[in-house]
């Protein structure tokens, strides 16, 4: 067959194919109403001239580039290129990193359970802590060991700037199988082989104040005046469940008042963020999405099991994003929760993952717009100046800036907190934004001794009647990886 004619052929039952692609992906996110007329009927001929401009191209690098290019790869950089115009958020996941992105989503591994640091003075790994109830907590392993070997591989010999990924790649591995470790503990002289099965391991998104040296969170901040501390990292599937358990810790040590810390908080799980909200605000209006091929959704709050009757306050900073500022701003509409620090970053949009190639890889696609309770904006967009509205303000005479320095600070004191202690890590950071929550939390508190004379409740989960009649369906300077 003459090579215009094959090219013809081939191009025409590509376009065919991309075609059938295109309309069962918009199927897969249609509502069960279906429309009158079908998104492949839509396809005009227009449509099929830009789809022969990509098949054209494609061809012609296939066929006479300099050199052999693998297909799948021009196909995986059109996509990213096509994403690229759209915005920051939408992007193409590859079957090589489907797996990271859903640990990203789910917290959830196979591994030995540390988180680790990489020493660049020593030229090893130092175990920050080892997550409690894990193989590594079980085997002895304890935070501020040396990692010295993995699988015998010296980590001095790890290839240079890659030390921390090459070492979280030997660790992780599918549950059930073995990895050796070599461990140097804390002044030792030996090295010590430490055979680890690998579990499933699910990290904690929810976290207090400081470890307990039985390796459990302590929530309060403030045992005199009864002031809780909670900090959440993600929000994943499991992050409600696990602030659940937290708020009955601290209902159980008479809680008096709450600071929740989403300081550097990336976000997560819409879902996760309405729960969370939920826990803390009676009634109204939580979240509303709205997208150009969806229909608009509201959140509302439900009264029962609302965590009610104490004064809170909510830390946020410019790495505060997408969930964590739903939760912030919904707390703030409401009057729930003064909103501490510095404005949020602004990021409002939803994205929808969408499986590819029978789920071996995925779209992660923008398709809607989320506001705050109050109906205004929080996306940042491209042109959007400091005056407009976009993010979370701190309340009036909340606003705390820390310089990059101190950020950094924080963020090391914050890792301090997760090693495993009987009492909290000591830090000479000053946090003037945990501060500030403490102050304004206090000067909603009533003494102690007046508190108890008067007999006031406990803040407590609120009960409702009426629940069965209306029930409808940032940079760290040295990360820590957990693995």
């Amino acid at each position: 067959m003459p090579y215009s004619a094959q090219r013809a052929a081939w191009g025409m039952t590509f376009i065919m194919l991309l075609t059938a692609c295109i309309a069962q992906i918009s199927r897969a996110d249609e509502p069960e109403t279906v429309p009158e007329t079908s998104d492949a009927a839509e396809v005009s001929e227009d449509d099929y001239a830009l789809m022969q401009i990509f098949v054209d191209t494609f061809q012609e690098v296939d066929r006479n580039y300099v050199k052999d290019i693998d297909r799948r790869k021009l196909i995986e950089a059109a996509v990213r290129g096509m994403l690229s115009e759209l915005d920051p958020y939408s992007n193409y996941i590859g079957p090589d990193d489907l797996n990271r992105f859903n640990e990203d989503v789910e917290q959830e591994f196979g591994g030995i359970g540390i988180q680790v640091q990489y020493d660049t003075d020593a030229d090893n790994l130092v175990v920050v802590t080892p997550l409690p109830g894990s193989p590594a907590h079980a085997a002895g392993v304890l935070a501020g060991d040396k990692i010295v070997e993995i699988e015998t591989k010296p980590v001095n010999e790890f290839p240079t700037n890659q030390e921390l990924q090459t070492a979280v790649k030997l660790l992780k591995g599918k549950p059930g199988e073995e990895v050796t470790i070599g461990v140097m503990h804390p002044g030792a002289t030996e090295i010590e082989q430490i055979t680890i099965t690998r579990e499933i391991i699910q990290l904690q998104t929810v976290l207090g104040d400081h470890h307990n040296s039985e390796g459990d969170w302590e929530y309060l901040i403030e045992e005199e005046e009864k002031i809780g501390y909670i900090r959440i990292s993600h929000f994943s599937r499991r992050t409600a469940d696990e602030l659940r358990d937290a708020l009955k810790k601290v209902k159980e040590q008479d809680v008096r008042g709450l600071i929740l810390d989403l300081r550097f908080n990336p976000g997560g799980l819409l879902t996760a963020a309405v729960e969370v909200s939920d826990l803390f605000v009676e009634k109204g209006k939580i979240v509303s999405t709205e997208g150009r091929n969806s229909p608009g959704r509201t959140w509302s709050a439900k009264r029962f099991g609302t965590y009610s009757g104490f004064p809170m306050a909510v830390l946020v900073n410019r790495y505060s994003a997408s969930a964590s500022e739903i939760v912030s701003a919904a707390l703030q509409d409401h009057k729930r929760a003064v909103v501490v620090g510095e404005r949020t970053w602004g990021k409002g949009s939803v994205q929808n993952v969408i499986e590819l190639e029978a789920g071996e890889s995925a779209l992660k696609l923008t398709t809607a717009s989320y506001h705050r309770p109050s109906g205004e904006n929080i996306h940042r967009f491209p042109d959007s100046k400091e005056e407009d509205v976009w993010g979370v303000l701190p309340d009036d005479g909340y606003e705390i800036k820390f310089s990059n320095d101190q950020m950094r600070e924080l963020m090391q004191s914050q890792r301090q907190q997760e090693f495993i202690s009987d009492e909290p890590a000591e830090t000479e950071f000053e946090d003037t934004q945990l501060t500030k929550a403490l102050e304004y939390i206090e000067s909603k508190l009533k003494p102690v001794d007046a508190k108890a004379a008067e007999g006031d409740p406990q803040p407590q989960a609120t009960p409702d009647k009426d629940a069965a009649a209306r029930a409808v369906p940032r940079v760290p300077l040295t990360p820590i990886v957990a693995t």
